[in-house]
């Protein structure tokens, strides 16, 4: 059973995390701009294909509502950036190799694999507000869908 979404007020963790050409990205040159920060276990995968093929395929709908859709993997930014070519992907991917940020945002911990606890990146997303204010967060998502439930919600914030 998937959680559902909670609502919050409180301060984004700042990162700096590099992206899929190897350059750094840190939430604080995103000021004034909302920010869909969604984590996804394994480039490639067919359920975070079918994540970031949506975000893409609804990304004018995001940039319509002043959002940007960051992406943050364990994956390398080699490995984000074969992903991107193979899919012509148009959101931007993070590496967060060591976990660290997905640690701070509750995106690593034990998950539920085929029946088995392990742990590992827990498919979730936060909505940033342009103040740096996490103002949702869906904190175990299913994939198909999600973005442009994800779109809904940021639309209706801003109503």
């Amino acid at each position: 059973m998937l959680k559902t979404e909670t609502v919050l007020r409180k301060k984004a963790p700042a990162f700096t995390l590099h992206d899929q050409d190897n350059e750094p990205v840190s939430l604080k040159d995103f000021a004034g701009k909302w920010v869909v920060l969604y984590f996804y276990p394994k480039d490639d995968t067919p359920g975070c294909t079918t994540e970031a093929c949506e975000f893409t395929s609804g990304i004018r709908g995001f940039e319509d509502l002043n959002a940007v859709v960051l992406g943050v993997s364990k994956d390398s930014p080699s490995s984000h950036r074969a992903f991107i070519d193979k899919h012509q992907l148009r959101v931007r991917l993070l590496s967060d190799p060591d976990h660290k940020i997905m640690e701070k945002y509750g995106a690593w911990g034990l998950k539920h694999i085929f029946g088995q606890q392990a742990k590992g990146t827990i498919r979730s997303t936060v909505l940033i507000d342009p103040k740096g204010y996490i103002v949702k967060h869906w904190p175990e998502v299913t994939a198909e869908g999600h973005a442009e439930h994800v779109r809904q919600a940021l639309a209706e914030l801003q109503e």
